[in-house]
């Protein structure tokens, strides 16, 4: 059947992702795996000490290896003036002062600062004379004093990680109105009041990075290859900042990636000596990271300390909320680092509520750990959990059942859109249609039977709700070019898929604008030769930011095509009317299809992106759980969620993230917690030996559901969908845990609520 006899895809429509039958035949394009024979091998020699002094690193033993190429330390790239890996988000104190931002070369100069920080790059023929030489290597450390927690780092005398941040300080933060904060508790009838752990995470996705190289002689051009969530960010700071390279020197392509979740947006130090050492050496090189180092190479995500209260009047509305939040942001400022736990809690910590009143203070502190940025949720999964944690609390505290307060205090249709009182304004939704779609999808009304009959087989069920949204973001750097020719439409857009089906959901907005069969669509992503622009893929915006791009791209062609048509057609531009992907003659039975006119003469559609990035996705979920009392074993036996996100390209996709991101939220609520020895640094949990994953018979059948509030915020009325499961997730298991342990007098537990906590609640005094 030929192109234009095939119908083209719907907006909404449920299709298939078009990626999965590459990956599920073994025909992915992952950077580890295209990488060609016979490339020199990198490995990187990584500090074992959290805090140390490097007194001295002796490469005599090393250099007799044979096969050995090269070994490179601090030495060789201060001697070449490598930069600094910079973050590119920033925030500013009272005073209008910049976080402070101590220099974070490839290879610490003089100290390292936590385990994992690299020291020495070797390269070798081979991986295992790469690893012979590292056993060679001897470096003579100074062991230092370590501080692991904001309490450590921000006590008197302290050790001082950077020279350039007295006190360990990266900033000191705050945002809302403190005067009208104090006088409306002034007038509270009632203060609820909750302080919080949220533990550290570690990234495991199923790829971990990797990067291959090669260098054109001719042209003086390296391209390196990578796993990463886009590649024109790390290309610029790369370039402008780090390698001080003109662009054209340096390309930088990721086709397939294996999951990211925040930490491949970075620029690791990593990356930066591979493309450094390619073009000194004039050789390709490949890496891939290993499973047991990940954990001290990648960026980490949460560690906040924090302690809300909550201001309530006679009749339980909500009158004020203030926050004091301590943040660990490791050991250097990273990427996205100053505003992933500050805006990241002050964009949600309003939550779906009317709070009249706001107020945040915020430290965040350097440590000897790994440094902290990005992962899915970006600082607001732990925010939720402070809020709706206090929220159970303060209805408890009151008198009034989860429900009731919850239902009293949310904010209403006609609010919108709202501008909260923590300087955020939310642009639509239906957060009371929401809240009752969840409840009655969950059997609200039915709880009491099944809290029954799970006592009378000695388990406590508890029953867990969270109301919750998200803040998209992202970099809107997008320029989308669509090509048209004889055999398909070429898309070229500047974001970056990990799993996110974007050659599905793209080709679903250009099939419907431009009446062209999906399959005949290509989406091209991850080429810095190819593709002029790009801001990556991050903040749950990808469709906000290319698919709207797209839309606009898809109306340029069309309006190009009506001159050719014309033209084509001879006849006027004013007798020519685009229908059903074919251009035709008002009136007559004249007409030609898109693919056909572009086979007569190629042509394209250009845009930039011309919408806001902002748009709140809400949710409401509820969670059940049983707990056995003699062993803490918390089974979660139904969990629904209720989405609105917005237009709805493809429900299955939808539904696929609503999975993904709400078992990444359950890992965070029941087991996943990087643990630290608060002596010597040492990371404990380092492998999935005693870090632990979500399995699949962690978690039960979800109910998935969702409305559809359009964003006023983009021409399309997207929002975003990929992190707000993962937002509300942790709440609503630690909310479901504790409502059945309220009886039995456990109040509040910190994440991950393991099997032993609960024990050791429940068990006091064993």
């Amino acid at each position: 059947m030929s192109p234009s006899m095939r119908a083209p895809t719907q907006i909404g429509q449920p299709i298939a992702r078009r990626e999965d039958r590459r990956f599920l035949t073994g025909r992915g394009r992952y950077a580890d795996n295209t990488a060609p024979n016979g490339m020199l091998s990198a490995l990187f020699v990584r500090s074992p000490h959290a805090h140390a002094r490097i007194i001295r690193i002796d490469k005599k033993f090393a250099l007799r290896v044979p096969g050995l190429v090269a070994i490179y330390t601090a030495k060789d790239t201060a001697a070449e003036k490598l930069g600094h890996l910079p973050a590119i988000s920033e925030i500013r104190d009272a005073e209008g002062k910049r976080h402070r931002e101590p220099s974070h070369p490839p290879m610490p100069l003089g100290k390292v600062r936590h385990v994992g920080d690299i020291v020495a790059m070797i390269i070798a023929e081979t991986l295992n004379q790469a690893r012979d030489a590292a056993e060679l290597l001897v470096i003579k450390y100074e062991e230092l004093c370590a501080v692991v927690t904001v309490a450590q780092a921000l006590a008197p005398g302290a050790p001082l990680l950077h020279d350039e941040a007295p006190g360990n300080r990266m900033c000191t933060w705050s945002t809302g109105d403190a005067a009208a904060t104090e006088a409306a508790f002034g007038k509270a009838a009632h203060l609820s009041k909750l302080a919080i752990r949220s533990p550290r995470q570690v990234a495991h996705y199923l790829e971990p990075r990797s990067a291959w190289s090669a260098y054109d002689v001719p042209d003086d051009v390296v391209t390196l290859t990578l796993s990463s969530q886009g590649v024109h960010i790390p290309h610029q700071v790369m370039c402008e900042r780090v390698l001080r390279v003109p662009k054209e020197k340096l390309r930088l392509i990721t086709q397939d990636v294996g999951g990211g979740f925040g930490p491949k947006y970075q620029i690791y130090p990593e990356t930066a000596l591979m493309a450094w050492a390619t073009r000194k050496l004039g050789r390709g090189l490949r890496w891939t990271c290993e499973r047991s180092e990940l954990a001290v190479a990648d960026v980490h995500s949460r560690d906040l300390v924090a302690s809300a209260e909550l201001a309530l009047d006679a009749d339980g509305r909500f009158l004020a909320l203030r926050v004091k939040a301590e943040a660990n942001v490791g050991a250097y400022v990273s990427l996205f680092a100053p505003t992933t736990p500050t805006t990241g809690l002050a964009k949600v910590i309003s939550g779906l509520y009317r709070i009249p009143a706001i107020h945040v203070d915020f430290e965040c502190a350097f440590t000897n750990t790994v440094p902290v940025d990005a992962m899915r949720g970006a600082g607001k999964p732990e925010s939720l959990f402070l809020l709706e944690r206090l929220v159970d609390t303060a209805a408890h505290e009151t008198g009034r059942s989860p429900i009731e307060l919850r239902r009293l205090n949310l904010l209403k249709p006609e609010d919108m859109p709202y501008a909260a009182a923590n300087g955020y304004t939310y642009d639509a939704a239906d957060c009371r249609g929401l809240f009752e779609t969840a409840l009655e999808a969950a059997d609200e009304p039915s709880f009491a039977m099944r809290r029954a009959i799970s006592e009378a087989r000695g388990l406590r069920r508890g029953l867990g709700l969270s109301c919750h949204l998200h803040a998209t973001g992202g970099i809107a750097d997008e320029h989308a070019v669509v090509e048209v020719d004889a055999h398909r439409v070429l898309a070229k857009v500047g974001t970056q898929s990990q799993g996110q089906g974007h050659e599905t959901v793209y080709a679903q907005i250009l099939s419907a604008a431009l009446g062209v069969p999906v399959d005949t669509i290509e989406i091209r992503q991850g080429d810095t030769h190819t593709i002029s622009h790009g801001g990556g893929t991050g903040g749950s915006s990808s469709v906000i930011i290319s698919g709207t791009t797209l839309r606009r791209a898809a109306d340029a062609v069309i309006q190009r095509g009506l001159d050719l048509a014309a033209e084509r057609l001879e006849t006027t531009l004013q007798d020519i009317a685009f229908c059903q992907g074919a251009f035709e003659v008002v009136g007559t039975d004249r007409r030609i299809s898109l693919l056909e006119l572009a086979g007569w003469k190629p042509f394209e559609g250009q845009a930039v992106f011309a919408d806001k990035i902002e748009s709140y996705p809400t949710g409401v979920m509820l969670c059940e759980v049983e707990v056995d009392p003699e062993t803490g074993v918390t089974r979660i036996d139904r969990f629904t969620a209720v989405a609105d996100c917005g237009v709805v390209v493809n429900p299955r996709l939808l539904t696929g993230q609503m999975h993904g991101g709400t078992v990444q939220g359950i890992g965070y609520a029941l087991m996943e917690g990087a643990v630290y020895d608060q002596v010597t640094g040492q990371l404990l949990s380092r492998t999935l030996m005693n870090y632990a994953l979500p399995r699949a018979d962690d978690v039960p059948s979800f109910r998935i559901e969702t409305i559809s509030t359009p964003s006023p915020n983009n021409h399309m009325g997207f929002k975003g969908v990929g992190e707000l499961p993962t937002n509300g997730a942790p709440a609503a298991v630690a909310n479901a845990i504790l409502d059945a342990l309220r009886p039995l007098g456990v109040l509040h537990l910190d994440m991950p609520i393991t099997a032993y906590q609960v024990w050791r609640a429940l068990n006091p005094g064993k």
